[in-house]
């Protein structure tokens, strides 16, 4: 089956713009590096104030998601 997902509001844009971040964090710790610019860990602490290692801020950003309904 071919859907179709159409992000077509300011919330649904940031919606899927934090579950790319997601995407981006949960490669980076399984060892994947970007060759530019910000990791998506430095992005998620800086954005959100997380603290701690990659695996707890990984937690935190779950949880975060979860709490605000981007995330099921």
């Amino acid at each position: 089956m071919n859907e179709t997902l159409v992000c077509n509001t300011p919330e649904t844009i940031n919606a899927y713009r934090l579950l790319a971040l997601r995407s981006m964090l949960s490669l980076e710790l399984k060892g994947m590096k970007r060759s530019r610019g910000q990791s998506a860990f430095a992005m998620v602490k800086s954005q959100f104030g997380f603290k701690g290692s990659k695996e707890k801020v990984a937690a935190q950003f779950e949880k975060y998601l979860r709490d605000n309904g981007i995330l099921v």
